[in-house]
């Protein structure tokens, strides 16, 4: 029994200054395997070192829509995405998709960068990772639209609507869980969560974000997934152990280009 976080930022501080430490505490926790999310074109290569360098981790490659702006033109970008999933460690695409909330960039340029991520999907059969943000509709629009819904991914630190949920599911999305799921204030989204199947559920950290009772206000790290799967656990109203399990397989199933020396 472990756990995997599925989607964290080993890039960013204070994680980076001491990646071994980082890794060898949430392994301590059962926490064996880790997806460390590019967000940037510029930090491909950092993450790819990261992954190189510990067996137990792998990379994405990705514009977070916060730089969609500032990133390739949607051609250019489909071909660089193309060719870094060559690299054996790099196993998805993302987190790519739309953020309308913050609007750091316009959002045509947003789409355009989502629609060059969902294409290398297919041409690769690699998922994506999904942020949504105040763009549900846009979301699972552009997933059906573009290659006509056979796109699968996952919509990462689900935070969205039930009409949300069931579109993602409905496209085989599966739905990752964040540290958000302990907030006291989360109810209606432990509502809108109990009904997502145990089969499409995986968990994650966002670290150094979103970081889980009863360490909120510091900054995250893989070691405190533990708490957000207690709590999903608590949830789904099952035991830890088969939610460890549950999720597992799923990111396995996923991101079926993932090898791990422990399993």
């Amino acid at each position: 029994m472990f756990l995997v976080d599925s989607h964290c930022h080993l890039d960013y501080e204070p994680m980076v200054s001491d990646i071994k430490s980082t890794l060898k505490c949430a392994m301590d926790k059962d926490v064996k395997a880790f997806l460390t999310i590019c967000t940037d074109l510029s930090k491909a290569p950092l993450l790819k070192s990261i992954a190189e360098a510990h067996e137990e981790v792998f990379a994405t490659l990705g514009v977070h829509p916060h730089e969609a702006e500032k990133t390739l033109p949607e051609k250019e970008l489909f071909a660089f995405l193309i060719q870094g999933a060559t690299h054996p460690k790099m196993v998805g695409f993302g987190e790519t998709g739309l953020d309308y909330y913050y609007a750091h960039s316009p959002k045509e340029a947003q789409k355009a960068a989502f629609k060059a991520h969902i294409e290398a999907a297919l041409d690769c059969d690699l998922p994506l990772v999904v942020h949504t943000r105040d763009a549900e509709k846009d979301t699972i629009d552009l997933l059906k639209t573009v290659g006509n819904g056979r796109a699968r991914g996952v919509m990462h630190c689900f935070s969205g609507s039930a009409w949300l949920r069931d579109q993602a599911l409905d496209l085989g999305f599966y739905i990752s869980v964040s540290g958000i799921v302990t907030f006291k204030k989360a109810q209606d989204l432990r509502g809108v969560l109990k009904e997502v199947p145990l089969e499409r559920l995986l968990v994650e950290t966002d670290s150094p974000y979103l970081a889980p009772e009863p360490y909120r206000g510091k900054p995250n790290e893989p070691a405190f997934l533990i708490e957000t799967a207690k709590k999903l656990a608590e949830l789904k109203e099952i035991s830890f152990d088969s939610l460890a399990t549950h999720t597992t397989h799923n990111f396995l199933t996923l991101f079926s280009k993932v090898s791990l020396p422990c399993v």
